[in-house]
């Protein structure tokens, strides 16, 4: 008996020091700690794990967000798709309370989803309106759906809405499937939206939509279909399959087909991609196209010297994706070869005032050079009244515990329909409280007024004076590509690890300190503003080096590595401007990132040096040569 009561009494201590334990280490846990917890909860639509943190934080300084972490999960499954007994009450009690702020645009676009899968279309209708960002595709799609219960027509507007796949959700789904049951979505238009899906490799996503047809074939296993499968891994395969197969397709369909074909060769810089291209413009399908396809054919026709090529292929697109400064250069180009000088200088008229790579070539080509507009001041008194604006505070907040998602959402909320003056007094301000990528953000936005100096901002100049003249480097170079890398965050951290103002990878950091004699050198030394530039300029002049001096060959390697661009030159047929073998990179990522560095850099060296320049002559020329393999990482 009295071991059993010793037994009881022993259970009971372990039990209370558990419980003590537990208590202490929860009572270690810092109120940030706990809301970056509730954050996670409230992404995975935990509800459980979500009102339990959420109840420990009361008094937490940012009560709005933690009433939306608590009220997200019970409106959407783990899954993330919408549930139909979504709080209704705490929903407008939340989007009342907190009317104005951007986190109550946040819930009100959650809000909508719900309302678009509960087919509640009274209450859609209601609250839609008064959705400010209008930014989520499947809330379009709802919205849309909404207008064709009522018996509206909405193909045309529907088909411009339809072109990212990633972003369908459920919304763009039900709204094709109703198309189609409708009459208003013809089996052509139905196929064409799988088949987008299947050229970015979504297919469940291209399985749900084919289901949406009335019965018969699946349009995700027809010809057509088939064709973007195999073009995807081999586009010699798919061109020989077509070829076989498509003469029993309707003449549009077997351009469509020819175009999925180009496209993938294009990207793989295979020459037939051209005369790919030339075949589905002779057969037709343009509107079968993806927005992707008919890029691809711009780049294509400029890879093969085709100008003709160009020009049509500009002139086929969809009018929204033609308004695109590229596409509205490139067809300048192709016009000028064609001697039709007075028609190219008007399409170079339309875009040289814009402050992008694009606008700075048609600047040239209009015999100007590139140099700053006036620069405009703001008061200390205009800096100080952004002080006071509760988004900023809510932004730097979120900044100081590294939610940067959260800290930007809150920014730019405060900067929507600010004056150019406001937009610069909202940079300055992030400037005196070391927010360097709102400066460039918040300045990049003006219009009329501009001060380039916030908007191309040079922070650690001392440090990177001796580190760019030690080695010969191009300073102004040397800004662009980090403006383009981190925007300036010091502590800046890639998903694929990647640190600091120059995002160095850890072993490539390690092997150029090695190169450099940086003894005791360790990865976490790389939040030094000192030692990241030091590596970073080190190893950006071992990579120009290994590219004979270009600039557009080095700036690539910063990006996707240094033996990539030297088998895209490999492939080329003959020397292409710097302009062309930019726009023709492969890499989404890297095309775009090559040419804001090299925009950037020419604006950075109008700023140092005070004089006029040009893009062009930094772009240089790249003449093919064969690839050679590169001992740098």
């Amino acid at each position: 008996m009295r071991q059993a009561v010793y037994r009881v009494a022993a259970t009971t201590l372990l039990g209370l020091a558990c419980v003590a334990g537990v208590a202490s280490a929860q009572s270690a846990v810092s109120p940030d700690d706990q809301f970056a917890q509730l954050r996670d909860a409230a992404r995975k639509n935990d509800v459980t794990r979500a009102w339990s943190l959420a109840a420990q934080l009361g008094g937490y300084e940012i009560p709005s967000y933690i009433e939306y972490y608590r009220i997200k999960p019970q409106m959407f499954d783990s899954s993330g798709l919408a549930r139909l007994d979504a709080p209704v009450d705490q929903i407008r009690s939340f989007l009342e309370r907190y009317r104005g702020d951007a986190i109550a645009d946040r819930l009100r676009n959650d809000w909508l989803l719900v309302l678009g899968k509960q087919r509640d279309w009274t209450n859609f209708d209601a609250e839609y309106p008064q959705f400010a960002l209008k930014d989520d595709p499947q809330v379009e799609c709802y919205a849309l759906l909404s207008a064709a219960q009522k018996g509206q027509k909405v193909a045309d507007a529907a088909r411009r809405v339809l072109v990212v796949p990633k972003s369908y959700g459920e919304g763009c789904v039900d709204l094709i499937g109703y198309l189609a049951q409708g009459g208003q979505f013809s089996r052509a238009d139905v196929a064409f939206q799988a088949r987008q899906a299947l050229e970015q490799n979504f297919t469940t996503l291209a399985g749900r939509i084919a289901a949406t047809t009335n019965g018969g074939e699946r349009v995700d296993g027809d010809t057509l279909a088939t064709v973007v499968k195999m073009a995807r891994n081999d586009p010699s395969q798919a061109a020989a399959y077509l070829q076989a197969s498509g003469a029993s397709l309707p003449r549009e369909e077997q351009g469509a087909g020819w175009g999925v074909v180009a496209q993938f060769a294009a990207k793989k810089l295979m020459p037939e991609a051209a005369q790919w291209y030339r075949r589905q413009l002779e057969l037709g399908g343009d509107r079968w196209l993806s927005d992707e396809t008919q890029e691809w054919r711009v780049r294509a026709a400029l890879r093969a010297g085709d100008w003709k090529l160009v020009r049509q292929s500009v002139e086929a697109m969809r009018m929204g994706l033609r308004d695109d400064p590229a596409w509205i250069y490139w067809y300048g180009r192709a016009l000028k070869a064609e001697k039709r000088d007075a028609e190219a200088r008007e399409q170079f008229a339309s875009i040289a005032q814009q402050y992008n790579f694009y606008g700075q070539l048609a600047l040239e080509e209009l015999g100007q050079r590139i140099t700053l507009p006036p620069r405009t001041t703001v008061s200390d008194a205009e800096v100080e009244q952004m002080r006071g604006r509760k988004g900023f505070a809510r932004a730097a907040r979120f900044y100081a515990m590294d939610m940067r998602f959260e800290g930007n959402r809150e920014w730019n909320w405060e900067l929507r329909g600010m004056t150019d003056r406001q937009l610069l007094a909202a940079a300055e301000y992030a400037r005196r409280i070391q927010l360097l990528d709102r400066t460039v953000n918040s300045a990049d936005r003006t219009r009329d007024e501009h001060d380039f100096t916030l908007r191309f901002i040079m922070p650690y100049r001392d440090i990177m004076r001796r580190a760019t003249d030690q080695l010969g480097l191009d300073m102004a170079w040397t800004y662009g590509l980090i403006r383009q890398e981190s925007r300036f965050i010091m502590n800046a951290r890639s998903h694929v690890g990647a640190s600091g103002l120059m995002q160095v990878m850890p072993a490539t950091a390690r092997y150029v300190a090695r190169r450099i004699g940086l003894s005791d050198f360790h990865p976490r030394q790389m939040d030094d503003p000192t030692v990241n530039i030091q590596l970073g300029t080190n190893y950006l002049n071992m990579v120009l080096n290994d590219l004979d001096g270009s600039w557009t060959m080095a700036s690539a390697a910063y990006n996707a590595g240094p033996g990539r661009p030297k088998n895209w030159r490999s492939s080329l047929n003959r020397t292409v401007e710097g302009a062309i073998f930019a726009e023709t990179i492969p890499f989404a990522e890297t095309r775009g990132y090559v040419k804001n560095v090299l925009s950037n850099a020419t604006y950075y060296a109008a700023i140092i040096s005070g004089q006029p320049q040009s893009l062009r002559t930094r772009l240089g020329q790249v003449a093919p040569s064969q690839a050679v393999a590169t001992n740098l990482p």
